[in-house]
């Protein structure tokens, strides 16, 4: 297990909440390794329009992977859903993961994170569920040749409609069915839905549909600061054979860097009592 830092990428119009680390680009990098992260998380609004050379070459200078390329600055930032009512909207919307796709091959991130960029029931849960089957289906396609994954967040009752948590997630995957379509648990989500800290990790695990984890405690500030027992969690992706990416998505609270080097130094020391 890997731990890693969600930052946004410069073009992204506003701070996302959840994107940790305050500066340039180059900055933010620099921080994130300093602070002991392996990777960093990408918010990406133009993914298109970044850069893949310049990126590269400033990921290896600081010597970072990129751990996920996420969709959560597209329904914050530029107002674009998967589901949208609006079929010129949705159409953006599913071009943009395309692109989303295309640069985490390029940047050699594993997955693509798929989240509040589902967007909500246009008419009912139903026909909205089995419209993301269809375009997840095919991006799924997409992201197989390009050697990439998917990874499907259940959200909290109060943020989504659809896909709430680990069971409802997976029942969605087997009517998907497709290889490079999986879950994203985020800790601060299971800790609303779920009636168990780590049996959705375990479940995810059993189902061979783990892709990636968030990390936030209850109160969505840094493992710690809250409720949420890590060590248990951490204890249970060991014991299941998770080796993919923690990546801290929480608020950056008292500030994006304290909150950045809290998360890492929390889990780096409960990672460290796992041996």
């Amino acid at each position: 297990m890997r731990l890693a830092l969600t930052i946004q990428t410069p073009e992204v119009p506003v701070q996302v909440p959840v994107a940790l680390l305050s500066g340039t680009l180059a900055e933010k990098l620099a921080k994130a390794a300093r602070m002991g992260a392996a990777g960093v998380e990408l918010v990406t609004t133009q993914p298109a329009s970044l850069d893949v050379s310049d990126y590269l070459e400033q990921l290896d200078r600081t010597g970072l992977q990129v751990a996920a390329i996420a969709s959560g600055g597209m329904a914050f930032a530029a107002k674009l859903t998967l589901l949208h009512a609006d079929p010129a909207t949705a159409a953006l919307a599913r071009q943009r993961l395309d692109e989303l796709i295309d640069l985490a091959a390029a940047l050699h991130a594993p997955v693509v994170t798929v989240g509040s960029f589902r967007g909500r029931a246009v008419v009912d849960k139903e026909n909205s569920l089995a419209e993301l089957v269809r375009v997840l289906r095919r991006a799924g396609e997409r992201a197989a040749k390009a050697g990439v994954r998917i990874a499907l967040e259940p959200l909290n009752r109060f943020e989504g409609d659809l896909l709430n948590n680990v069971a409802e997630g997976l029942a969605f995957l087997n009517e998907l069915n497709h290889p490079s379509v999986g879950l994203l648990l985020d800790t601060f989500h299971v800790n609303i839905e779920e009636s168990s800290w780590t049996e959705p990790f375990r479940q995810a695990m059993q189902a061979g549909k783990l892709f990636h984890v968030h990390l936030g405690d209850n109160n969505r500030l840094p493992p710690g600061h809250g409720l949420i027992d890590f060590a248990a969690i951490l204890a249970t992706l060991q014991e299941t054979g998770f080796t993919g990416w923690l990546s801290a998505e929480l608020l950056g609270k008292p500030d994006p860097d304290t909150a950045g080097q809290q998360t890492i130094d929390v889990m780096t020391h409960l990672m460290k009592e796992l041996v």
